[in-house]
């Protein structure tokens, strides 16, 4: 299990993460049911609440810049 530090998890619903990414909430569900996922898969909170560690998304945009950079360097 990953190591974590105590009060560093944060937990964003899909809302908050559609606005960060800018990826339609289809988009984001349809890239975390692939195999292997392209897109950090949510928490269950409950029966009909999801969210995604905040984490997670930081490092799915710090991936994309990345690759971005990369792609331009090339």
């Amino acid at each position: 299990m990953a190591s974590l530090a105590t009060g560093a998890l944060i937990l964003e619903r899909l809302p908050r993460v559609k606005a960060r990414t800018g990826l339609s909430g289809s988009e984001i569900y349809r890239r975390c049911a692939t195999d292997p996922p392209t897109f950090p898969r949510p928490v269950k909170l409950g029966q009909h609440a999801s969210a995604w560690v905040a984490s997670e998304i930081d490092q799915f945009i710090a991936d994309r810049i990345a690759a971005r950079d990369a792609k331009a360097a090339a």
